[in-house]
């Protein structure tokens, strides 16, 4: 039960710390990672379905992220130019000097971890790694 507490209050921490260097940027985390997804993407752009795979979270969310996004000129949601079905989302060039910003604030801050050097947030990485390899977080190639 300790180590269990113990994250979960960890967690509250570390993402209230990331909450308020995102909030100078008028960004959530979820909206963060979102930008932060597409800014890393070789187009730019990806299908929105795609993204909550990768993100793991429910599609609904990943919709809620980009309505804000596209709201604030972040991003825009465009067809595929090979399955006009298909709906992607694509990061503006605003969202990409955004997220650009934030990361190097969030940087600054090291993502809320202050407190450990990089040593110790290396054996805590590998710790949560393991836990979340596995409760199925990763793919089966490995962790």
């Amino acid at each position: 039960m300790a180590a269990a507490t113990s994250i979960m209050r960890a967690q509250q921490i570390v993402q209230a710390r990331v909450d308020d260097v995102l909030k100078q940027f008028g960004l959530t985390f979820a909206r963060y990672e979102a930008l932060t997804l597409l800014y890393l993407s070789r187009k730019g752009a990806l299908p929105i379905g795609k993204m909550g795979a990768r993100l793991m979270v429910h599609p609904t969310s990943v919709t809620n992220a980009v309505d804000r996004l596209e709201e604030k000129g972040l991003v825009h949601r465009t067809g595929d130019a090979l399955d006009r079905r298909m709906v992607l989302a694509r990061i503006t060039p605003a969202g990409r000097r955004l997220v650009e910003r934030a990361t190097r604030a969030l940087g600054a801050s090291r993502f809320g971890m202050d407190g450990l050097d990089d040593s110790e947030a290396r054996r805590l990485t590998a710790v949560v790694r393991q836990l979340r390899g596995q409760a199925g977080d990763f793919p089966s190639a490995g962790c």
